[in-house]
């Protein structure tokens, strides 16, 4: 359980820090409304990051993810696995 959540907490830190610096190529409405989702995910931080006293999501954490559209969060993670190639370095590595 504690490493899904903090596997979790690593995709919705990459998330977002996709969403900041890269963005997406959504229509423009499309692109706010993920973006602010995503961002509303920040809430689940203190959850997932490693060495997180308490792994166990509140329940705003919780809503936060519910609120996630499937296909924001889904392209969001294609885009965000893509980029070590995209900068020429090796792919990353991550254990279970």
């Amino acid at each position: 359980m504690a490493k899904s959540v903090f596997i979790l907490g690593s995709q919705i830190a990459v998330l977002v820090l996709l969403v900041v610096a890269h963005g997406t190529q959504m229509v423009k409405a499309q692109n706010r409304a993920c973006t602010d989702e995503l961002s509303n995910l920040n809430v689940c931080a203190p959850f997932v990051v490693p060495g997180a006293a308490n792994t166990n999501p509140s329940a705003t954490c919780c809503s936060a993810l519910r609120a996630v559209d499937h296909q924001c969060l889904c392209n969001t993670l294609r885009i965000a696995s893509q980029l070590p190639s995209l900068c020429q370095i090796p792919s990353f590595a991550c254990g279970n």
